[in-house]
């Protein structure tokens, strides 16, 4: 199948004889400009995902859960050698009681300086390997020298997260899928009205020798200039909002909401959907005045 972007004088009088702005143009530039939000969203949100997971793979918390400072002094200290001992422990670090302070103060708000109270012990580990079976270990080992010790694991607590995460991926996905169907339903309707406007111009073409495969490939050029201008301006557009929206998530200053940006590869396959909305609209266009002519003509 041979395809020319660029169509000659008399391809472009063939779908319609306007020498203005063509709505086919800005329908394709509208479609675009929502896929690439969709699928910019949805990159956005699996590359967080995937940092998410990284972040929080073989990460622990433990906390000594115990009233008496004394005990808890000394629980700590146990678990810490416990731990610091492990081979599948790679990072135990006890966190500073200032910084816990800090935390609670949205809570507690003056309280939280008072030095009687119990506020729990928190110890930050990282694991060489995030399996079941090490965290099974370093809980029986904690809990051996720690009564009191509570683990959490934070890849449970941030499940929920990553799952609504997954959904949006999903559904970013669906809506960049219907986008592309859309787009192949709008240039069959196109194809087929302008073979209803130049019926008679097309019988004169098949008279004169032309074949459905000629007479096709006529209409399949313009569909496909039409959707690469427009999918080229939708996308221009589409980046401009992605890039002022990256821009107001940095200041935000959230570790999670910063994950939601995108990498070279995500800007590559950003940049080339609108050559492949013009490559599905070129097919599209082709089978539909195929269809059509092998029908009526």
């Amino acid at each position: 199948m041979s395809v020319k972007v660029i169509a000659t004088a008399a391809d472009r009088r063939l779908l319609d004889e306007s020498r203005g702005t063509r709505a086919m143009t800005w329908i394709m530039a509208i479609m675009l400009f929502l896929t690439v939000l969709a699928a910019a969203l949805g990159l956005g949100t699996l590359g967080a995902a995937a940092l998410l997971d990284r972040q929080l793979a073989g990460r622990l918390t433990v906390q000594i859960v115990e009233a008496v400072e004394s005990k808890r002094l000394d629980q700590t200290q146990r678990a810490l050698a416990v731990l610091r001992t492990d081979p599948v422990v790679t990072r135990a670090v006890e966190v500073d009681r200032a910084k816990l302070t800090t935390l609670l103060r949205p809570w507690l708000g003056a309280d939280e300086a008072d030095p009687d109270l119990p506020i729990p012990a928190m110890i930050d580990v990282d694991l060489r390997a995030a399996s079941d079976a090490a965290v099974a270990r370093v809980r029986d080992g904690v809990r051996a020298v720690a009564p009191s010790a509570r683990i959490d694991r934070h890849e449970s607590w941030m499940s929920p997260v990553r799952s609504f995460m997954g959904m949006v991926t999903l559904l970013a996905a669906g809506l960049v899928l219907l986008m592309a169907a859309a787009t192949a339903a709008v240039v069959i309707l196109a194809a087929r009205a302008g073979l209803e406007t130049h019926r008679d111009t097309i019988e004169v073409l098949h008279m004169l020798g032309s074949t459905d495969v000629q007479v096709a490939r006529l209409f399949q050029r313009r569909i496909a200039l039409d959707t690469l201008i427009g999918g080229v301006l939708g996308t221009i557009g589409a980046v401009g909002v992605v890039l002022l929206v990256g821009w107001q998530l940095t200041t935000l200053g959230s570790d999670l909401l910063g994950g939601l940006s995108l990498g070279t590869r995500d800007w590559v396959l950003l940049g080339a959907l609108p050559f492949a909305f013009a490559v599905l609209a070129t097919l599209a266009a082709r089978q539909a005045v195929l269809g059509a002519l092998g029908r009526y003509l």
